[in-house]
């Protein structure tokens, strides 16, 4: 008995172990909360920068999230640093379809440094590597991702000739005349293509994934995406086809980890997208659509 009674007395600051495990709780809750604010003011910027195409408000709430996000979380402010560097760059020219030459080389130099600045700053500045990009995995496909590359080209075939000319966005890029422009559209398509997933997931989305659970980041990674492909052209009800596929491109990343899985991907999107929009010009060109 006394035994027990000493036990008991030389631990007079015991605490019961479930108390301390739940008593962090609310304020990690706080923290999480927190943090979302100025997460979604970045995505939000986007939305004002592409989707409205408003360049001083869309830079103000970039500013102000940034500024948020160093009082909030030190490294999250990092993170959203280095997608605010590339949001600020693609910002500075329009990402309007337009395949003349002067565009063709300055859209490209802009998306290029879009995603080389905020490596550089990762590697060269942070000393780290938070930014990768995973082209070979070493993993085998499985029947469902096989399914999935053989379903992609033939949904678009359904889907895109239908949306284009039913919803007249086909205008929103130019007419094709000469060889010159064909070759320029057709590579302009495939880089901006390869460029969304490298800027779009595996910056973007990678950097929110440091920081939120899949839903949230996966959110805020397409409402950026979607907001610059509304800029690209992709406008009237386009966001009914783009916000599932920005969705599901984080999505299968995540399930993935393959970078090259989802370029392959939106690549057999975008080479359907480039058959459409030709034919929706000239519909005599490439005549094997069903709308």
């Amino acid at each position: 008995m006394g035994r027990r009674l000493r036990t008991a007395a030389n631990y007079p600051h015991h605490v019961p172990s479930s108390a301390a495990s739940t008593e962090p709780a609310p304020v990690e809750a706080r923290t999480a909360q927190l943090k979302l604010v100025p997460a979604t003011g970045v995505a939000l910027s986007a939305f004002l920068l592409f989707g409205l195409m408003v360049g001083w408000p869309g830079h103000v709430v970039l500013v102000a999230s940034l500024v948020t996000a160093y009082l909030v979380d030190r490294e999250l402010f990092r993170d959203l640093l280095l997608i605010g560097v590339g949001l600020a760059i693609v910002s500075t020219t329009s990402v309007e379809a337009d395949i003349s030459w002067p565009m063709f080389f300055r859209l490209g130099f802009v998306l290029a440094a879009a995603v080389a600045v905020p490596v550089a700053i990762d590697r060269l500045v942070y000393r780290r590597s938070a930014i990768r990009f995973p082209w070979l995995t070493g993993r085998r496909w499985t029947r469902m991702q096989w399914a999935y590359v053989v379903a992609v080209p033939l949904l678009g075939w359904l889907i895109l000739p239908f949306y284009f000319i039913r919803s007249g966005a086909y205008q929103n890029w130019p007419p094709i005349q000469t060889a010159s422009e064909y070759g320029r559209f057709f590579v302009g398509v495939n880089s901006v293509g390869l460029w969304d997933e490298l800027f779009f997931i595996c910056i973007c989305f990678a950097l929110l994934r440091r920081h939120f659970p899949l839903w949230q980041a996966n959110l805020l990674q397409a409402t950026i995406f979607v907001s610059f492909l509304w800029e690209l052209g992709y406008r009237e009800w386009g966001p009914l086809l783009t916000i599932p596929f920005a969705l599901l491109q984080g999505y299968i990343f995540t399930r993935t980890k393959s970078l090259t899985y989802v370029v392959i991907i939106h690549l057999l999107f975008d080479a359907v997208v480039f058959l459409a929009i030709v034919h929706a010009h000239d519909r005599t060109v490439f005549p094997f659509f069903l709308y």
